[in-house]
Parts: C-alpha cells; structure tokens; sequence
C-alpha cells in the first residue's frame, strides 16, 4: 500500500472511531451531563467531561473568540502534520503522523459542534489518576507523539544508496 495513502487510512479510522466513541459515550450511554460515570473496571471509569481548554485544561476558552482562536490554531497544527505526513517516507512515522492529524481532526471538529471537546476515559487507582479524563483523540495524538519522539531519538534507519558496512575478512 503506498505510504502516503496508508498515513491517510490511519487518520480516517482515528477520527471514525474517536466519533463513534464519544457518540456512544454521550447517546445511547447517556454520559451527557458533566462528571456522569460508569464504572467499567475497578482502575477503568467512562466519566463525561467538557474540556474547554487544550491539553492539560490549559487556556480555556471562555468565550467565543477564545473557541475560534483554539479551533483556528490546532487547525493550522492539523494542515502541518498532514504536509509533513505527505511528504514523510519512512512508515512508522506516517502512521504516527496519521494518528496524530486524525485525533486532531476528532478534536477540532468536537470544538467546532460543541464548543468543547468531549473526554470521556479516566483511568486511575484509586484515587490516584496518572492521567486527566481524555479521549480516543487524546489517546491517538500521545501515542503518534511519543512513537515520533522515540524514533526521532533511538532509531537510525539506513540512507538509501548507502552500502553497509563490509567486515573485514582476515585470511589465515
């Protein structure tokens, strides 16, 4: 499958199942009123929360210009991921560029409907929460994040064109 279309197909399946899952959290489990739960796992609740600010309930939007103006923000983040995940050859990168833009669609369109981007996982023991309340978005964009990062660290891919290196052969 040609990467690029593969990055894309990542994307569409992020964002569809980050819809689905807030439609189903919000509707037909009727989680639609601030801090309503369902206990799924003794470490594992569904807990509806409206999240007006970005990551880490940083900068709330307040008001109508705050809303555009983070909506119009990750907007132009979204067009940046998605000209380097055009352009991107390697892969896991694309599929971690995939996963970061369609959590990132999943958000933005969130903000767009509703004012607010819909959390709904809330992970925690006991009363320890390593963890504020997210989404399949959140979840999606953390891990595309953190697998770039790694790559971007640990990994060495091999330059096209490049010979590898030959052992030297000791003759006896």
């Amino acid at each position: 499958m040609n990467t690029r279309l593969l990055g894309l197909l990542v994307a569409v399946v992020v964002f569809l199942i980050d819809q689905v899952a807030k439609y189903y959290v919000t509707g037909p489990l009727g989680l639609n009123v601030q801090d309503a739960s369902l206990t799924l796992l003794p470490i594992f609740d569904l807990r509806f929360v409206k999240n007006v600010g970005v990551s880490l309930g940083l900068f709330p939007a307040s008001g109508a210009l705050m809303r555009w103006l983070l909506v119009s923000v990750t907007s132009v983040v979204a067009v940046g991921v998605l000209w380097w995940m055009l352009r991107e050859k390697k892969r896991p990168d694309v599929i971690a560029l995939g996963m970061v833009l369609g959590g990132a669609l999943g958000n933005i369109l969130d903000r767009t409907r509703l004012g607010y981007v819909v959390d709904f996982a809330d992970l925690h023991f006991g009363t320890w929460r390593p963890f504020l309340v997210f989404n399949v978005a959140d979840a999606a964009i953390s891990i595309g994040v953190a697998i770039l990062l790694i790559r971007a660290l640990f990994v060495r891919d091999k330059q096209a064109g490049t010979p590898a290196p030959v052992e030297n052969e000791v003759n006896a």
